[in-house]
């Protein structure tokens, strides 16, 4: 009997649950709530959350180094390098940058919304808790760019990927709620009446030469960038030359849905107990937060600057849509516009900043690991 039972406790899981992992079930359980039931970024939230899950039930293995299922998914996935920049290649197949194109100007705007990434960089160095290479990581989650968090925490600093690429969707989930108080807060219901100005058409022949040009300018000038900028305007170039419309709809669906899945699950794998329940992870969460406020904010600042010195005005909403989050931010701009005026229509033009805050995202990243590597 006693050997029966001893056997028993070898084999069943049972016997080694903790209340961590029963923490970080209720955590896995509610990030799977919210994509279920809320729909917040339910492609990611719910593998993320499945992943959580299967990382904090003991005895299973799964991110066991060499052995474990989800192990080698994140090893040769995102260890490697790979699914990152694959995310990328999707999104520039799925991208349009015919607004950005079409109103120059607004691409100040997504660099603008970069500013809450090195201010949030400097307030984590300064506090002292976290590493140079650290803060970088922390304050990267500013741009609300999940891929670009992940792709710069798997090279300065492993061990805190899941909580930062969790908090950076999180964040780009939450972009309804967190975003619009702010922008009411920086600006008027005049301003918010503003509407823009029709701008030219793009030719097919702009829209083929900006990612051969954009590929050339950010490698030459940031070659860290290049993995990302490289498969990001490789998946826009299939896009526009029409010729390759196979692989632009594989990009588009079929091969952006499964890496999604191998990305999604292997990094709530990564949060177990042990390393999730500490308190600088209370800390990243915070600061991702901050740098994800600060950057609306500047962007908003930054679109009423302009307006000082321009006869043609710009509705300072578009400054928030400079975040990366795409195309969630430059919804969120389209809505409070249509509350101050519902013939304001700001989508197409809020999509020029919210583009231009991608490429911002990922030259910061690529400037951190230019300085930091």
């Amino acid at each position: 009997m006693n050997s029966s039972f001893a056997m028993l406790y070898k084999t069943t899981g049972f016997f080694f649950v903790t209340p961590g992992m029963i923490l970080m079930w209720f955590i896995g359980l509610t990030l799977i709530y919210l994509a279920i039931a809320k729909d917040y970024e339910p492609l990611l939230l719910l593998p993320i959350g499945f992943g959580i899950l299967l990382a904090n039930l003991p005895l299973a293995g799964l991110m066991e180094p060499h052995e474990g299922l989800l192990w080698k998914f994140y090893h040769y996935g995102i260890t490697w390098e790979v699914i990152p920049p694959l995310i990328f290649l999707g999104l520039g197949a799925l991208t349009d940058f015919g607004p950005m194109l079409s109103n120059p100007r607004l691409i100040f705007l997504g660099a603008g919304a970069q500013v809450g990434v090195y201010i949030t960089f400097f307030a984590a160095n300064a506090i002292g808790y976290f590493t140079i290479p650290e803060a970088a990581t922390i304050g990267i989650i500013g741009g609300a760019d999940g891929p670009t968090t992940i792709f710069l925490a798997s090279k300065l600093a492993p061990h805190l990927l899941g909580s930062c690429a969790v908090a950076a969707y999180s964040y780009m989930a939450l972009v309804p709620i967190i975003q619009p108080p702010i922008m009411r807060l920086l600006t008027t219901e005049a301003e918010r009446k503003i509407r823009m100005k029709k701008v030219k058409k793009i030719s097919a022949k702009e829209k083929l030469w900006f990612p051969l040009i954009v590929t050339f300018l950010i490698i030459l000038l940031i070659p860290a960038a290049a993995p990302l900028i490289a498969m990001f305007m490789l998946g826009n170039l299939f896009r526009e030359s029409g010729v390759v419309e196979r692989l632009n709809k594989a990009a588009q669906n079929e091969l952006m849905n499964i890496v999604t899945i191998f990305l999604g699950l292997p990094i709530g794998a990564t949060m177990n107990a042990e390393t999730f329940l500490k308190r600088e992870v209370i800390f990243i969460f915070a600061l991702g937060l901050i740098a994800f406020m600060i950057s609306t904010a500047s962007g908003i600042l930054l679109a009423k600057t302009i307006n000082l010195f321009s006869e043609t005005k710009i509705n300072p909403l578009l400054g928030a849509a400079g975040v990366s989050a795409v195309p969630m931010a430059a919804r969120v701009v389209h809505k409070e516009g249509l509350k101050a005026d519902k013939k304001n229509y700001l989508l197409m033009y809020a999509m020029g900043p919210n583009i231009a805050g991608v490429i911002g995202t990922v030259i910061a990243a690529g400037v951190f690991l230019t300085i930091l590597s």
